[in-house]
């Protein structure tokens, strides 16, 4: 993966693999091993390690010392600032699903305001 220039961009590209979507989907529940969370894909350890330290870098996981053991975990800060930049995009689509209400009801009753009378 080329770095990214800006945070919001790393995380958008961390988030483009769904390994690593599912990865996350995983560390919500709880932090985890890089062997505790290999178990479900069919992917050598070093994949996984890859995977990870991908996420480490866009902040979306840290990574505990625990003994031998690396135990990784969300850290949702960046998931956060996806959300608030997708926010203003939902006004969008959601104004336009209103106008497409609007236009679907004005086709059903041949009325521009949707009513039946």
């Amino acid at each position: 993966m080329r770095a990214a220039t800006d945070p919001l961009s790393a995380t958008l590209s961390a988030l483009a693999d769904p390994t690593r979507r599912a990865i996350l989907a995983r560390l919500a529940e709880g932090e985890a091993t890089v062997g505790e969370l290999a178990e479900p894909f069919d992917i050598s350890l070093p994949a996984v390690s890859q995977h990870l330290k991908v996420l480490e870098t866009a902040g979306l996981i840290s990574r505990g010392r625990e003994a031998q053991w690396r135990p990784a975990r969300l850290e949702a800060g960046p998931l956060k600032d996806v959300a608030g930049w997708l926010e203003h995009y939902r006004r969008f689509w959601e104004g336009s699903f209103n106008k497409m209400d609007a236009y679907l009801a004005k086709l059903t009753t041949g009325k521009p305001d949707g009513r039946k009378h």
